[in-house]
């Protein structure tokens, strides 16, 4: 394996653990940077407004940090992890954007799309969106205060829609929902074997952990 994605909803410990499984498997790490998006705390508090411009910001963003640090050569990592994929802008945007401005940028993101590479293995962490919302609320950033259940729901289900329609790539969704891998040693070393000591078809993949 060389390429490996760690995705999930808002809240789920996707950063989390691809921070861990980089720093232990002595991994090229490649992170969403969204923090200083001028739109993001402006979307929350107005979707009408700043859909369309935070949506754009984020396909730029995204496209621009994985064209550079997929293709620049590593002497020193053999294995690159990254805590999203491309096709979470599309997937964000189809819960954000409508009418002529959801075509409008499903053009452009089509154009864009397939000229990154694929990963190896795409691991979506599964979580409830009760325990979402409570890990977003213990994680204290005051912009995503006001995601509602509903939003988060969207979200998973442009995942999972994504999945059906691409039999093409190898998905492994894992249910951490009864594990602790952040504060169990043991319990990540569950998430790390399940995906590194297994071999996936595939298509969809799911494993209770």
């Amino acid at each position: 394996m060389h390429y490996l994605v760690i995705e999930g909803n808002i809240g789920a410990g996707k950063t989390t653990l691809a921070s861990m499984l980089a720093k232990d498997l002595n991994a090229k790490l490649i992170l969403e940077q969204f923090a200083d998006n001028p739109f993001l705390p402006k979307f929350y508090k107005n979707p009408e407004r700043y859909s369309f411009p935070l949506e754009l910001s984020f396909l730029a963003e995204r496209y621009t940090q994985l064209n550079t640090e997929l293709r620049s050569a590593s002497l020193f990592h053999s294995l690159t992890i990254a805590d999203y994929f491309f096709m979470k802008s599309l997937i964000f945007a189809q819960n954000t954007l409508t009418g002529d401005e959801l075509q409008l940028y499903k053009q452009i993101f089509s154009i864009i799309y397939n000229t990154l590479p694929k990963p190896d293995l795409y691991v979506y962490l599964h979580l409830p969106t009760s325990i979402l919302l409570n890990n977003i609320k213990k994680r204290g950033r005051d912009y995503e205060q006001s995601i509602s259940s509903e939003y988060l729901n969207g979200i998973a289900e442009g995942y999972f829609d994504f999945f059906r329609q691409h039999p093409d790539y190898t998905f492994l969704i894992l249910d951490t929902s009864k594990i602790d891998f952040v504060l169990k040693p043991s319990d990540y070393q569950k998430v790390k074997q399940a995906i590194f000591d297994k071999r996936y078809p595939k298509g969809v993949n799911r494993l209770t952990l």
